[in-house]
């Protein structure tokens, strides 16, 4: 019994630790993308975004455009923002202020597209994209 238990656990062990590698693997090709802070401001709202690229190269320009939802689940506005170059391996601050938008009314915020990617090869950007949020909103990609 000691040693079915001992094979068991061995391979969950080999299991849990390939999970972990392929997890690392994909996020070393990857851009990562996070929703920092939503602040009230004069116009609308401000919003910080903190974006790192961890693909293979430099990226001289990028948009996303970004959807955003109300309290009703709908789309309340598309938009896009030009996030400007990103260099390979630094991580960059980025705040657009919205117009005429309430931050308390934006309860989901999705990147719907890359419009502009240039640098990687085509469809890089969209595909390595993680997205992550340190707010109480949630931001997928």
């Amino acid at each position: 019994m000691t040693v079915r238990f001992a094979a068991v656990a061995a391979g969950m062990v080999m299991a849990v630790a390939g999970v972990a590698q392929a997890q690392e693997a994909a996020s070393a090709n990857s851009l990562d993308v996070e929703l920092n802070a939503l602040a009230p401001s004069q116009k609308g709202c401000m919003m910080t975004f903190v974006a790192l690229n961890k693909l293979p190269a430099a990226i001289s320009k990028v948009s996303f455009e970004l959807a955003f939802f109300n309290d009703k689940n709908a789309v309340d506005r598309i938009t896009v923002l030009d996030f400007r170059d990103l260099p390979q391996g630094k991580k960059r601050v980025r705040q657009f202020d919205m117009p005429n938008v309430k931050c308390e009314s934006v309860t989901r915020i999705l990147i719907n597209d890359t419009p502009v990617c240039d640098g990687p090869a085509a469809g890089e950007c969209m595909k390595g994209l993680i997205t992550r949020s340190q707010i109480s909103v949630p931001f997928e990609g």
